[in-house]
């Protein structure tokens, strides 16, 4: 599986960014789906994430902000981002897991940088 993640960034505090993660498969294939980012010098942490039988999850620092969703004809899902913040800057990364597998698959990462 391949991931390819795009929208990021420069942006002002308060401003909006859309991040795209494109799939190379059916999105139907997977039962993970979801964002993370990694700070300089931070853990990796989940931002929010989306199962197949549940419904989103969101790290307590974006809830009202961020919201993960996915087109299925398009084998895409996305990262709205609002009212950003410079604590939000960080390489966000797309992450997936099929059916039947505990293997994870990630994107490269695209870079969000929150400042004036």
């Amino acid at each position: 599986v391949h991931l390819a993640e795009s929208g990021g960034g420069l942006v002002q505090p308060g401003g909006s960014l859309t991040l795209s993660c494109a799939v190379s498969r059916s999105l139907f294939e997977m039962n993970v789906m979801g964002w993370y980012r990694q700070a300089p010098g931070k853990q990796r942490e989940l931002v929010a994430g989306l199962t197949h039988d549940n419904g989103p999850n969101y790290a307590d620092s974006v809830k009202g902000r961020f919201t993960i969703s996915r087109d299925n004809a398009k084998n895409t899902v996305y990262l709205q981002m609002n009212n950003l913040n410079p604590e939000d800057t960080a390489v966000y990364y797309c992450q997936t897991r099929p059916y039947r597998t505990s293997v994870d698959y990630w994107g490269q990462g695209t870079p969000v940088t929150v400042s004036s």
